[in-house]
């Protein structure tokens, strides 16, 4: 990447393509899933390298517990591996954060993101942010209901006081957010948090995202024209 061009501070990325990947090939949905999440573990490293400081990416949204059983559970598998070894992101200097409702996971990867997320709370380098059963609606009827049971006055209510109860409180917005695999919508992802983000999409299914499609992305990034309302 050329050195003069402006990381984003954060970087947000829907994983989208990894089941019709998987299916170009003759192969399960599921084996698309477990490159998809190999991948996902290379470009943390090509990101964190970069000095982006922030990365936040659509693992599972909440509605998609409408997919089939097999392919539900294959994923909650993987996502298993992913976490059984509470070290990897703190050797990685990652700071894990899990992002949406714990409440339908199974007790054990509940457990699993806490013991990740208190292995590498003291890690320095990229803020990693995973969305797992996550939705930008269901996010903003979570923090509203928040205020509500604190009893803070309609007087009260900023923007400021929602965001400071959305699963990212304490957290930058995300200035940036990529979206491979053909499609061209938000999917319900981080809807209060984008409201002044930059988008990318591409044709390229997730798998087969690469550093080069990166630097491509943050090459367009430069040339945008961020004004946030002004002139």
């Amino acid at each position: 990447m050329d050195n003069e061009l402006k990381v984003p501070n954060h970087i947000a990325i829907i994983l989208d393509g990894n089941g019709r990947w998987a299916k170009k090939r003759n192969m399960p949905r599921g084996y698309g899933h477990i490159v998809g999440c190999d991948n996902l573990e290379k470009m943390c490293d090509v990101i964190k390298d970069m000095g982006v400081k922030y990365l936040t990416v659509y693992a599972f949204s909440t509605e998609n517990w409408k997919r089939p059983k097999e392919e539900v559970d294959g994923i909650m598998n993987l996502l298993r591996d992913y976490l059984k070894d509470a070290e990897n992101f703190k050797d990685e200097n990652i700071k894990v954060r899990f992002l949406g409702d714990r409440t339908p996971l199974a007790d054990d990867i509940k457990a699993l993101m806490l013991k990740n997320e208190d292995g590498s709370k003291d890690a320095t380098g990229l803020n990693l942010n995973i969305a797992i059963n996550y939705g930008g609606r269901d996010e903003i009827v979570h923090a509203v209901k928040k205020i509500i049971a604190a009893g803070i006055p309609e007087t009260d209510i900023t923007e400021q006081l929602i965001s400071d109860n959305l699963y990212t409180a304490g957290m930058p917005d995300p200035d940036f957010i990529i979206r491979p695999s053909g499609e061209y919508r938000t999917s319900n992802y981080l809807l209060w948090q984008s409201a002044y983000a930059e988008y990318w999409f591409s044709d390229i299914l997730w798998p087969d995202f690469t550093p080069k499609q990166l630097d491509k992305a943050i090459e367009d990034f430069n040339h945008r024209n961020r004004r946030f309302g002004g002139v």
